[in-house]
């Protein structure tokens, strides 16, 4: 398995090293581009890009084709940020980045923690 913070390393933000991962550990195809915008925090240090791409993850997988259809994702979404909140107390990358979390760290708890919510 490789771990998003690999892709990090080589020049991948956060969010896009997530979906990376997701890709090849899971055998999908979600366009890596739409990460891109997301990394430090949607580039203004708020919401975790990690955490926002596995929102997406999520959204991509669990969401719904029409209004008509029941919204799975939005469970998914709370448990996901709600266990990342209980780690660290706060999904907001300039906050994480003041208590010295790592982007590393973050990437790859992020990631440890989708998965573990998508088993479900």
């Amino acid at each position: 398995m490789t771990h998003p913070s690999e892709y990090l390393s080589q020049g991948y933000n956060c969010a896009e090293s997530l979906i990376k991962s997701y890709n090849e550990n899971f055998n999908e195809n979600i366009p890596l581009a739409l990460g891109s915008g997301m990394g430090a925090g949607l580039t203004v240090g708020s919401l975790c890009g990690a955490i926002n791409a596995g929102i997406l993850v999520i959204g991509y997988l669990k969401g719904r084709s029409s209004n008509s259809e029941n919204n799975m994702a939005r469970n998914y979404s709370k448990e996901f940020i709600t266990k990342i909140k209980e780690n660290y107390t706060t999904e907001i990358c300039k906050e994480l980045k003041a208590n010295k979390i790592s982007c590393a760290e973050i990437v790859d708890f992020s990631y440890k923690t989708l998965i573990s919510v998508l088993e479900k």
